[in-house]
């Protein structure tokens, strides 16, 4: 492990978080007067899965690479249908309650949705890191997550701005980024 591993580790990072930080974005646009420690929260279940998924990637890889080969078409799929899902629902409650003040909360199982969604892509880093060990796998996935929680973190920040502004559209501004964050890994995982 040397300065281009942690440099490799840091790009990694940056290239997989930014679905992260775009949803995040959205959550605060969604929920603009969220307090620091939720905001972390959700930083941190962002962070949590970018540092799972790859493991889970690396750990297929010597286990049961077949299997997952079979499944990795299904992603950009699964991706799109969690983030249509949740946007569909925030679009239809930012239309329904017609530019009112937005009270909806980012609740904890719909986190987990978008957590999945952002970071179901990150198994294939798994492919990429199969040559190291377990140690490097795992310090490479911590290095992972710590970037995507510092995005997180800002994302949600940046949002919260953005939605003091736009108080009574954040919901369907929230909703239509996601719908399109969904779109934009399905094309990219079919289209290469």
């Amino acid at each position: 492990m040397d300065f281009y591993f942690f440099l490799n580790a840091i790009g990694f990072g940056i290239g997989l978080a930014m679905d992260a930080f775009s949803v995040s974005m959205a959550n605060g646009l969604n929920e603009p007067k969220m307090k620091t420690g939720k905001a972390a929260g959700i930083a941190a279940v962002f962070a949590c899965f970018q540092i799972i998924m790859p493991l889970l990637g690396w750990f297929c890889v010597h286990t049961i690479a077949s299997a997952f080969e079979a499944f990795r078409p299904a992603i950009p799929w699964i991706a799109l249908i969690l983030l249509a899902f949740i946007g569909g629902k925030m679009l239809y409650e930012g239309i329904r309650s017609k530019g009112e003040e937005e009270k909806t909360a980012v609740g904890i199982g719909a986190l987990f949705l978008q957590g999945i969604a952002t970071s179901i892509d990150a198994l294939s880093v798994g492919f990429t890191i199969s040559d190291f060990t377990f140690l490097m796998a795992l310090t490479e996935c911590l290095v992972i997550g710590g970037v995507t929680f510092l995005l997180c973190f800002a994302g949600v920040f940046i949002g919260k701005k953005f939605g003091t502004r736009l108080a009574g559209k954040a919901s369907i501004l929230g909703g239509v980024i996601l719908i399109l964050i969904g779109l934009e890994i399905f094309l990219t995982g079919i289209f290469g």
